[in-house]
């Protein structure tokens, strides 16, 4: 058996002939956005949560990341925000709110917390429940009716997807993170390419990452279109897991352990497709267009247009017109205007860490505005003790306070019409980080160095002029 089915079918209820099966949810994150509607639903119905100790809910999405002690200004995101703490309490369900020691990012706090375990199935009403995968457990998004069905009952109709592994073999490259290996599959297999698929990442490469590294890889799967992203737990996840707040503690966790340690793809074990990658042939990637398919090695180009497929050429024109670039210019070298660094997929300790041991000593470019944003009030105080906020501030940068942010235009930071954002999310759709906004996906690193050049540029010399110097 692969990974997915091991856990797939210890989760399934009932199984219904010529249809979906009755899926069993072991954990439901909510948050403010998607959260409302669901509890309206079960009010008008007059249902209660049936298991509100295996909801965790925080605020995240429509959080200001500035002044959050006062009263949000945008009316909507305090509605909302306000909704989720009315309907927590009516229900029973912990909520880590604004002032909350453990408020975050939701895709941030569960792993943080120990609420993400080996084998478990996780939903939430947003796409990158894929990250909690990570962990090796099976963990999707989910939307408001099916929120709502999760609330009433633990449960979801679903269907079996397909199953593809994504082997990574070989060692990076210096310069090269998780965020240009999963960049770089998008590149090559496009945002579709994974389309009615789980995913499992395994080779090699992928063992070598650590959690958060590994969380980033699953957290972009959605963005190939698949159903969720996994990877086997092994010694790291066990090691990260052991201790948490609300992980297994005493006998409680060596019995844990010894059903996590069974959690492993069977060598006899069938995909429905298979992808192999070869480690050294990644280099810092970035993308030009508005999907994060569209992307190229920070050294390559924009495709020219013979380059392009001819049903693909329309959809490709409309996304560099949108960018406002030209079909086979070089990426390196282009000016930004804004550089965010945080989100679900790149803003917990470990990315804040890379940004600060490349920026201490430096100073921002004079004309480029840096947004360092962390995950969690966890992930801030661990800055703020390891005195990265203090080389933050060195170089021009701020570290605001934990939230959504510049990720998604639904809160007080957006990026301006017409500006260019290096940015470490997840997503560059138009519109994503603000009305008519433009958006570069990239790692941690290539953001950082593009927050003091002010521009687009190759991590790899900096790193090469530093080890000659």
């Amino acid at each position: 058996m692969t990974l997915f089915e091991k856990i797939w079918d210890k989760h399934v209820v009932k199984t219904i002939d010529g249809g979906p099966s009755v899926f069993y949810i072991d954990t439901h994150f909510i948050h403010e956005v998607t959260s409302p509607q669901a509890f309206n639903g079960l009010n008008a119905r007059g249902i209660k949560v049936f298991r509100p100790k295996q909801v965790v809910a925080t605020a995240d999405h429509n959080v200001p990341t500035l002044n959050q002690h006062l009263p949000i200004k945008e009316e909507l995101s305090r509605l909302q925000v306000e909704a989720l703490k009315k309907n927590c309490a009516e229900h029973g369900i912990e909520l880590y709110g604004l002032g909350h020691p453990y408020q975050g990012i939701v895709h941030v706090i569960g792993p943080e917390l120990g609420f993400t375990q080996p084998g478990m199935t996780m939903v939430c009403g947003d796409s990158h429940t894929s990250t909690h995968g990570a962990f090796g457990s099976i963990a999707f998004g989910i939307g408001t009716s099916e929120v709502e069905m999760v609330l009433a009952t633990q449960c979801l109709m679903q269907s079996k997807p397909k199953l593809m592994r994504i082997n990574v073999e070989g060692t990076l490259n210096e310069g090269v993170v998780s965020k240009d290996i999963v960049l770089y599959i998008l590149s090559k297999i496009s945002a579709s390419g994974a389309t009615g698929y789980a995913v499992e990442f395994a080779g090699s490469a992928i063992r070598a990452l650590s959690m958060e590294a590994r969380m980033t890889i699953c957290n972009m799967s959605i963005e190939m279109g698949a159903r969720c992203g996994m990877i086997a737990p092994d010694e790291t996840t066990f090691e990260y897991v052991k201790g948490r707040k609300f992980a297994p503690q005493g006998k409680e966790w060596e019995e844990k352990l010894a059903y996590w340690k069974t959690l492993y793809t069977d060598k006899d074990a069938k995909f429905d497709a298979e992808v192999n990658i070869d480690a050294a042939d990644i280099e810092p990637m970035i993308t030009y267009g508005t999907n994060p398919g569209m992307g190229v090695g920070v050294t390559g180009h924009v495709p020219a247009l013979n380059e392009i497929d001819e049903k693909e050429k329309p959809s490709f024109q409309k996304a560099i017109g949108y960018m406002g670039l030209e079909a086979g210019a070089n990426i390196k070298g282009t000016k930004v205007d804004y550089v965010f660094i945080g989100s679900c997929t790149n803003s917990r300790i470990e990315d804040l860490r890379m940004v600060a041991s490349f920026v201490k000593g430096k100073h921002k470019a004079k004309d480029v505005e840096v947004w360092i944003v962390p995950g969690s009030k966890q992930v801030e105080k661990q800055a703020i003790e390891e005195g990265i906020d203090k080389i933050f501030e060195e170089a021009g940068f701020m570290l605001r306070q934990p939230g959504c942010s510049a990720c998604l235009g639904m809160n007080e930071d957006k990026i301006p019409a017409g500006k260019y954002c290096i940015s470490t999310s997840n997503r560059n759709f138009e519109g994503r980080q603000g009305p008519n906004a433009r958006t570069f996906l990239a790692s941690p690193l290539t953001a950082a160095l593009a927050a003091i050049t002010g521009e687009v540029g190759d991590i790899r010399e900096e790193l090469k002029f530093k080890s000659q110097n």
